[in-house]
């Protein structure tokens, strides 16, 4: 039984000082603004390259971030901490 690819799974993930590029395996690629995750947008540089992909999200170990591809692609920024509602 041949296992197809998850069309999700990330293959690369870049940074430049606003966004995080997310480069998924069936070549889509995701733009997605570093405000929406506040503990990447205070990141350093280097600590945001020390990520480690899996078959369905990206983790950052030292900065203690989970993202899923699936909340990118639903348009979900950082869920832990509450937003302010505007009127």
């Amino acid at each position: 039984m041949t296992t197809l690819p998850n069309p999700v799974e990330p293959t690369n993930v870049t940074f430049n000082d606003t966004t995080m590029w997310a480069e998924l395996v069936d070549g889509r690629v995701l733009g997605i603004p570093l405000v929406w995750f506040p503990r990447l947008f205070h990141a350093t540089p280097e600590q945001r390259k020390n990520f480690e992909l899996s078959y369905t999200g990206i983790h950052w170990d030292d900065l203690d971030e989970d993202i899923s591809v699936a909340g990118l692609l639903a348009g979900q920024g950082d869920t832990t901490h509450p937003h302010p509602v505007a009127a």
